[in-house]
């Protein structure tokens, strides 16, 4: 019997900004629940990336894996694998264009910053920064034996609202734990009832201690 991964999300990606060919620095951008990949790179107006060449993979149906972010991991499984493929394939992308991982940027927000969170855990190196809106690490509970490598410094950053109706300040703090942990440069910001959303002063800060670097 032969078994078969089954590839959920295809590589669709839309691209702005500068060519990966011509530029010096990559932002992969990743659309939360219901989201698309036209919506979060329109983030890239309010933020200095200019220079940067802008990749935002589009999840299909819109979603990166069914249920919350908090159920246990083989329930989200197999879009879960293969949102997270999609996003090595897409940084894979970046490298062979010349631009090396510590140029490498990633934002996200909800589903997406869970993701995000998620996907450079696992793979920790020295990024160029990494921006979450409204995120925390996937899973039930945090699963430490998922997370290897070591950051070297690279600049994160988490903005959230608390309370939150989709993302628990206690996850948000047991994912900060775990990435200062893991050698990143990180900062958190708990907003008191900002609602699901991204604020002026998160942009704010995403600029001055991410991008500005």
């Amino acid at each position: 019997m032969i078994t078969q991964t089954v590839l959920m999300h295809s590589k669709k990606i839309i691209r702005a900004g500068k060519k990966t060919t011509e530029a010096k620095k990559a932002l992969i951008m990743v659309h939360g629940r219901g989201g698309s990949a036209e919506d979060i790179l329109t983030l890239a107006n309010y933020l200095d990336v200019r220079e940067y060449a802008l990749l935002a993979p589009q999840a299909t149906g819109n979603t990166w894996y069914p249920y919350s972010f908090l159920m246990p991991p083989a329930q989200n499984e197999p879009w879960l694998s293969s949102a997270l493929s999609v996003l090595k394939e897409v940084m894979a992308d970046v490298e062979a264009d010349g631009i090396s991982r510590e140029n490498i940027y990633f934002l996200g927000f909800s589903q997406g910053a869970c993701l995000t969170l998620e996907f450079v855990t696992r793979n920790a190196g020295k990024y160029g920064g990494v921006v979450a809106f409204t995120g925390g690490l996937i899973g039930d509970k945090i699963y430490p034996e998922n997370y290897t490598g070591n950051f070297e410094g690279t600049p994160v950053f988490i903005g959230t609202s608390n309370p939150d109706p989709h993302v628990p300040v206690d996850r948000v703090k047991k994912s900060e734990n775990i990435l200062k942990g893991m050698g990143a440069d990180i900062t958190v910001n708990i907003y008191n009832n900002m609602g699901h959303t991204i604020s002026q002063d998160e942009i704010n800060l995403a600029n001055t201690l991410v991008f500005r670097k």
